[in-house]
């Protein structure tokens, strides 16, 4: 069985001191790997000092992906930056909440 054609391949983009992190598909632990390697590129980036994951285009995610947020929310606090979930669908939004995450998260 090969994977890949449901893998999530996250899109960096820059926007003067903002990094955004586009998902595109489900976000589960088969994200993880590029995940970490598109949120590692904005956390050594010095120019940047706001990451925003943009969650327009995923329909689901499942507690590794909660694990994950919760790792990247430790790893811009280190690096002095910050972060925000934005464009979450109401699937998404649902999972946040019950998560307790909009406590620990800027969400739009």
């Amino acid at each position: 069985m090969n994977g890949n054609d449901s893998m999530m391949k996250p899109i960096v983009k820059l926007r003067g001191h903002v990094g955004s992190i586009f998902l595109v598909g489900q976000f589960d632990f088969n994200a993880h790997k590029a995940f970490r390697q598109a949120s590692q590129e904005l956390l050594d980036n010095s120019d940047i000092s706001e990451i925003e994951v943009d969650f327009d285009q995923v329909p689901y995610l499942d507690s590794s992906a909660l694990g994950m947020l919760l790792l990247l929310k430790e790893r811009t606090s280190s690096a002095g930056k910050g972060l925000a979930l934005v464009n979450c669908r109401e699937t998404v939004r649902q999972v946040l909440e019950i998560a307790c995450f909009t406590k620990l998260f800027n969400i739009s």
